[in-house]
């Protein structure tokens, strides 16, 4: 069973409301995101526990994050977790669809890790359903999602299985959007690619840049590389 809380260096996600609890995966997502010197509004697409806009909001003290929820009991935990927080005066959750959602503003920048597993056996649980598969949001609905709140020069981070990068690849082929980077997570340096944030946006890429980063050792320690980029939020790296 999950724990009820996970406690980073600080802030602490309450999370037994939540579908989806704090997974390194998004823990990645939210310390690797480049966020380049002109990002002022960010768009959290999903908040879940709200994990990304409080990591971000760690990151960089001059952002204002906005997070569009659609579960209601995440988006009252995730508001919680917002307000215990040292910086809930530039957190705002919105409960929303974020195909119906009408921001006030464009964004600099958009983070999500959507739900994504839409070739599998759904759950009996209806609120794990939509957080972890695309009943609740294709990806050509997020596509339209990104388009209509970022502005024409921000970039979006996305974080999707492998499977999952490879038909938004085949999706990017024939759109508005290129892929400007991306980074390739392994387990071990052994395993196949487990996950990828991929970086898009409208202005074209002459290269793609890529990174890669594997989580484990070989004697199941954290990599260097994990733990430089993690040490900021874990409580014991």
């Amino acid at each position: 069973m999950s724990n009820s809380f996970f406690r980073f260096k600080q802030f602490t996600i309450e999370q037994s409301e939540c579908a989806m609890k704090v997974t390194t995966d998004a823990c990645i997502l939210g310390a690797w995101t480049p966020v380049l010197p002109d990002v002022k509004r960010i768009l959290d697409i999903g908040a879940g526990t709200g994990l990304l806009s409080l990591m971000l909001a760690q990151r960089n003290d001059q952002v204002f994050i906005d997070s569009v929820e659609l579960d209601h009991n995440a988006a009252l935990q995730a508001q919680a977790n917002f307000s215990a927080s040292p910086w809930s005066s530039r957190l705002s959750l919105i409960e929303a669809d974020i195909r119906g959602y009408n921001a006030d503003c464009k964004y600099d920048m958009i983070i999500t890790n959507p739900p994504f597993f839409n070739n599998s056996l759904l759950s009996d649980k209806a609120d794990k359903n939509l957080a972890r598969h695309t009943i609740s949001l294709a990806f050509t609905d997020l596509l339209t999602a990104i388009g209509n709140d970022l502005k024409d020069d921000g970039y979006a981070a996305i974080l999707l299985p492998y499977a999952g990068y490879l038909v938004l690849q085949s999706l990017l082929k024939d759109s508005i959007w290129q892929e400007k980077e991306r980074l390739e997570i392994r387990h071990t340096a052994q395993s196949k690619i487990n996950r990828v944030v991929v970086i898009i946006s409208k202005i074209p890429a002459v290269n793609i840049i890529e990174h890669a980063l594997v989580i484990k050792a070989t004697d199941n320690a954290y990599t260097p590389e994990f733990i430089e980029l993690l040490q900021p939020f874990y409580l014991y790296l």
